[in-house]
């Protein structure tokens, strides 16, 4: 992930490259390893996709802020006790907190949450987004994921493939963006 200030002058550590492809029954969230501060890796191999919730049914990959990250993957995890394990209802309670709550709305991150039955997107916002044809991408090679997976998915119909190819894509175009993959599948 690469730094940025904030208006308080404090380091914010951003960039990366989070992909969700769903196809055929699977779904597949990949995500590199990379954490940058400026322009020095700090940490190659960093776990940016993870499982979550009651009997880990959920699988979850973030882009942005790291501290911010984890504090989102745990207030999810809560909505997803909250309302038994129903993840568009416990995304959509989480999106509303984000924006409205003083203190969630500065978190800086997204991310890409997925189950048995659905795959979206989350921002800061109170955007809750299912992506169109199955695929999204987030972070600083988002955008090469994202059209490779595109690309690709006219072709290769196994979702961890196009995850991979499309992960390999990003980590040779973006800076911010490396080899070393992280993907569950659910």
């Amino acid at each position: 992930m690469a730094d940025q200030s904030n208006s308080h002058g404090l380091i914010q550590w951003h960039g990366t490259t989070i992909i969700g492809v769903k196809r055929g029954g699977k779904t597949v969230i990949a995500g590199d390893g990379q954490v940058s501060m400026g322009n020095t890796v700090m940490k190659p191999n960093a776990r940016k996709v993870r499982r979550i919730g009651e009997g880990e049914k959920v699988i979850a990959g973030f882009a942005g802020a790291t501290a911010d990250a984890f504090t989102l993957f745990e207030r999810l995890e809560r909505k997803l006790e909250q309302y038994n394990g129903q993840l568009l209802r416990a995304c959509v309670e989480l999106a509303k907190d984000w924006r409205m709550d003083k203190y969630l709305r500065n978190l800086e991150a997204l991310m890409i949450v997925a189950d048995a039955d659905s795959m979206l997107v989350l921002t800061g916002n109170g955007d809750v987004l299912e992506p169109e044809g199955g695929i999204a991408a987030i972070g600083s090679g988002g955008n090469y994921a994202l059209a490779a997976a595109r690309a690709l998915s006219d072709y290769e119909k196994d979702a961890e493939r196009i995850a991979h190819r499309a992960m390999a894509v990003a980590a040779d175009l973006c800076v911010f963006t490396n080899d070393r993959v992280t993907v569950e599948t659910i």
